[in-house]
């Protein structure tokens, strides 16, 4: 016999007055939402986001449904950088902006495409590492070039983790993947990924970025004073946030904040700030430097150099891309 089924919605509604509501589709102890969280927040409500394909996008947004409480669309994983440029062209036309300007604007006051009292409307683009380092690198590029003034944030999880896990411009070096994946021989391609991390902000400050800053999902007021600074600027700027992911990382949903905090303290993600090409801001290692191996320890996708003496070889490698950072950018 055919039987039917009620479905019962909860008389409770969860309040909060984010502007990434609750009730998404991430994992628990998400790096991601946590600082796209933070992001939104700090941008405000008159803020427009274009959005790459990835995490970011399936979590909050399945169809019909969407966590955003701000103007947002959905880009390629290729071309959030493109559509921000359209959407800032538009609100410019709207606004009687002359389009050889050298600088558009992020900052739309009055005329027709102000928000209301006037606000400032903010033109966002966002992605994940895939489509920052990789897939959408020429288009983000191209709006750099063209000087316009659009802010971009990628959430760096160091691999394309929306599908597998597969690795991208932004994986570390011995991080086991499923396209670098870790193996028992004796060839380099054994420890995982044997390819140095991109240099996205070295890239950013190449292009004559007024603004370029890094920070990680462990701290999220330096998040929050970081975009509202980008914003201020009259200018391009970009942001890149190392998220922890809990499935792709194999991590606990309780580890998130510390790993993210430990990246940055063992000085092998440093939290950083330039301002006209200059690092104006820089978080210090602790005295007691922990060493990477206890920010690795903890994470599935490094297990494997904990277990041989060719892993032990790499771990002393990649503290020393640690301490060339700690030296680099004067974190000690």
């Amino acid at each position: 016999m055919p039987t039917s089924t009620t479905v019962k919605t909860p008389k409770t509604k969860i309040k909060s007055d984010s502007l990434l509501a609750p009730g998404h589709r991430a994992c628990g102890g998400c790096g991601q939402a946590m600082a796209a969280r933070a992001v939104v927040n700090a941008l405000g409500p008159n803020t427009i986001i274009a959005n790459a394909t990835g995490c970011l996008e399936v979590t909050t947004t399945p169809y019909p449904q969407s966590s955003w409480r701000v103007p947002w669309i959905h880009s390629l994983f290729e071309n959030p950088a493109a559509i921000a440029s359209g959407i800032l062209a538009a609100l410019n036309y709207k606004n009687k902006i002359s389009p050889l300007a050298p600088v558009s604007t992020r900052s739309i006051r009055g005329g027709k495409g102000a928000a209301k009292g006037g606000s400032e409307i903010k033109v966002v683009a966002q992605g994940g590492d895939g489509a920052t380092f990789d897939i959408g690198f020429g288009l983000i590029s191209g709006m750099w070039e063209r000087q316009e003034n659009i802010l971009y944030i990628c959430y760096d999880n160091e691999a394309y983790s929306n599908t597998g896990m597969q690795a991208s411009g932004a994986t570390p070096w011995g991080s086991s993947t499923t396209t670098t994946p870790a193996g028992s021989g004796q060839t380099i391609d054994a420890i995982g990924s044997h390819l140095r991390k991109k240099d996205m902000l070295a890239i950013a400050l190449a292009h004559g970025l007024k603004y370029v800053a890094q920070s990680t999902a462990g701290y999220l007021d330096d998040i929050t004073r970081k975009v509202k600074k980008a914003v201020s600027i009259n200018g391009p700027a970009y942001i890149q946030i190392l998220v922890p992911c809990v499935p792709g990382w194999h991590i606990k949903p309780d580890q998130t904040l510390q790993i993210a905090r430990l990246a940055a303290q063992t000085g092998l993600y440093p939290v950083l700030e330039y301002a006209n090409g200059e690092l104006t801001n820089k978080m210090p290692v602790p005295a007691k430097t922990p060493p990477v191996a206890e920010y690795l320890q903890p994470q599935g996708r490094f297990s494997h150099l904990f277990k041989t003496s060719a892993g032990k070889k790499q771990l002393d490698f990649i503290q020393e891309i640690a301490e060339q950072n700690i030296k680099k950018y004067g974190l000690r």
